[in-house]
């Protein structure tokens, strides 16, 4: 019968091979790895190139990054009325401001 001795197979712990625990110690090294890479990724500081500006605003999915830079940058800059998103809580006013570029209130 297939149930035969079942109770005293169950009784006993189970036996790990060398392979076995081999490939858990891997997989839990990666793991490892792979989250401090992650986390080292992440709290990175991004820096924009001169005459980048980058602004996050909401968006309908979320949030929406926009990242112009060199002339396009100065025509959002001088036009925040064209992009009322991006300048609605003057996250586009402080962007210009920092990559230098002027910012026409109006």
């Amino acid at each position: 019968m297939v149930m035969q001795e079942q109770s005293t197979r169950l009784a006993q712990p189970l036996q790990w091979t060398r392979a076995g625990r081999l490939a858990v110690i891997v997989t839990v090294l990666v793991l490892a790895l792979g989250t401090v890479v992650a986390v080292i990724a992440s709290t990175g500081k991004e820096t924009l190139a001169p005459g980048c500006i980058q602004v996050t605003f909401a968006s309908t999915l979320g949030a929406a990054v926009v990242h112009p830079c060199g002339a396009r940058a100065r025509e959002v800059c001088a036009k925040p009325a064209d992009n009322p998103g991006l300048a609605e809580h003057g996250k586009l006013r402080d962007a210009c401001r920092r990559a230098g570029l002027p910012y026409a209130s109006g």
